[in-house]
């Protein structure tokens, strides 16, 4: 899990914004399926300098709760559907 969110950390701070931009639809996505699984009803969509933060809180949550199950194969999708 821990190598996926650090690709997805690489690829995402390294997107010129517009692409960034246009890959939020996705992450949102990711982000709303962690929420579910760590008993929030969503997360504030704050934009695209925060998304990654919010990823990295969602999953560590997760985890902590014992609801990783399925969460790196969540991770390897958001990396290559990212632009």
């Amino acid at each position: 899990m821990r190598v996926e969110l650090d690709r997805i950390e690489s690829r995402w701070r390294t997107l010129p914004l517009p692409q960034a931009r246009a890959g939020m639809p996705r992450m949102r996505l990711t982000l709303d399926r962690l929420a579910e699984v760590t008993g929030r009803a969503c997360v504030d969509d704050l934009g695209t300098a925060t998304a990654l933060h919010q990823l990295k809180v969602l999953v560590w949550e997760a985890c902590r709760a014992g609801r990783a199950h399925g969460i790196p194969e969540e991770l390897a999708s958001l990396r290559r559907d990212l632009p």
